[in-house]
């Protein structure tokens, strides 16, 4: 029982759901508010709306990006020190109290600026930055070298599942189920239900692991004669300890994955930033069940990713891996650029069924070559590092998509493709240069 008790997979899946709730809501809220403002222009031009809406985004985004900063790192610090779970309920908290703000706007006409204050008390509180790097430090340190990547990996399957559940119903609530004149509302309402759920099984149900004496130890000071397990995702052994390897190389090796995730992050984040509004737009014009398809369709690529590495893993290895889902993601969002139906944006997602594959495996690869008392720190550097740059994408892909609005709105898919390109070139240095911290016994 008390095992049981340690299990964070509970409080990804019903956050995530709550998070699909809000998105939809939010999205509809904001494109609502604009529809009326232009309404009551007596002009009705479509570019003005997505340029409306992307504004919105842009600012919105920035704060919810920046704000991070002021607390990540200490909430990170507070959770090193044996107190793991405010890394998680604090953020969860914060979740709560900033998305509520969004009922006021609906209920009672509050004007959608309300909505940045949302997006600053989210992010002091710690947003997904601080609350991802906590459940990752928790789920590293509950599990044992040769069982980590296996954990890892299955919070991040329970992540798209959740995902893609509350996709789906997400859009039908907001259509069919109504408990106010308003639309909406009805999804804020289960969303802020399941972040009350999340707070009282973190308070009251969740226990933290014991730190598991792992052998690994600082780079800087001291070396350990155990092997480490190799950074495959789902785990054997290294041939080679990274204590083996001088400091330099180390770091270089660090240094080259910080980088790929960096650029493959940015590559994802700028597609992502501007695809609900590609999806309202002409020629698509999707309605709010079929962008609840379309994002259900986005976390359909956590499952097949999942499997991907289930199945693959057995012949090869991580690094060949990382490339794959980097080409995945690569051709898929080529031909989301070019889509002008809805079969064949499910296509283009089709395509990209191993993108999830990168990000996840070079977390793993860090969690193995680290202390367990830096979890908290070097998890909550690289989501730092990944929201800095996301801050910065999400204002050039959404000024980049205004101004193609009216020649090829599909080019910030085509710059996002480009940039998955170039985050090639790290991963193969590092194939190159450190093969033996990619070397592994086939099984």
């Amino acid at each position: 029982m008390v095992q049981v008790r340690t299990w964070i997979e509970p409080v990804v899946a019903a956050a995530q759901v709550a998070s699909s709730f809000y998105d939809t809501a939010l999205l509809f809220a904001v494109k609502n508010y604009y529809n009326q403002s232009i309404a009551s222009l007596n002009t009705s031009d479509s570019n003005i709306l997505q340029k409306s809406i992307s504004n919105f985004y842009i600012i919105y985004n920035l704060i919810l990006g920046l704000a991070p900063l002021l607390s990540a790192y200490i909430l990170a610090k507070i959770g090193d020190r044996q107190r793991r779970k405010v890394t998680i309920g604090v953020p969860l908290l914060g979740y709560l109290l900033s998305r509520s703000l969004l009922l006021p706007v609906m209920f009672l006409d509050w004007p959608i600026e309300v909505m940045y204050g949302s997006a600053a008390l989210n992010g002091l509180t710690g947003w997904f930055t601080t609350y991802w790097a906590g459940v990752m430090a928790l789920a590293s340190e509950g599990s044992s070298e040769q069982t980590r990547s296996v954990k890892l990996i299955v919070i991040e399957l329970v992540y798209g599942i959740a995902g893609f559940i509350g996709s789906l119903a997400s859009g039908h609530i907001f259509l069919s189920v109504k408990i106010t004149n308003h639309q909406g509302t009805t999804l804020v309402i289960c969303s802020l239900f399941f972040y009350i759920l999340c707070l009282v099984y973190v308070i009251f149900v969740l226990k933290v692991p014991l730190q598991r004496n792992s052998g690994l130890v600082d780079h800087g000071h001291a070396s350990s004669e155990e092997h480490t397990e190799r950074s495959k995702l789902l785990g054997e052994r290294c041939e080679e300890s990274p204590s083996s390897t001088s400091g330099i190389q180390f770091r270089g090796f660090i240094a080259l994955l910080f980088t790929t995730a960096i650029l493959y992050n940015i590559a994802v984040d700028g597609s992502v930033d501007v695809l609900s509004l590609f999806l309202l737009n002409k020629p698509l014009n999707f309605s709010p069940v079929y962008i609840g398809y379309a994002n259900a369709a986005g976390y359909m690529i956590y499952i097949t990713s999942f499997l991907g590495v289930f199945i693959l893993s057995r012949w090869l290895k991580d690094v060949t891996l990382i490339l794959i889902g980097i080409v995945s993601f690569t051709a898929g969002i080529f031909i989301l650029a070019f889509t002008r139906w809805a079969f064949l944006y499910f296509i283009a997602r089709g395509v990209m069924m191993f993108a999830i594959i990168p990000v996840p495996t070079i977390r793993s690869a860090l969690s193995k070559q680290i202390p367990e008392s830096s979890y908290g720190k070097v998890f909550a550097v690289l989501h730092l590092s990944l929201s800095i740059t996301a801050i910065v994408t999400s204002v050039v892909f959404n000024k980049i998509y205004q101004a193609t609005l009216d020649t090829f709105n599909g080019t910030c898919f085509i710059i996002s493709g480009i940039i998955a390109i170039v985050s090639l070139i790290p991963i193969s240095v590092s194939a190159y240069k450190y093969p033996m911290l990619y070397a592994n016994r086939r099984q």
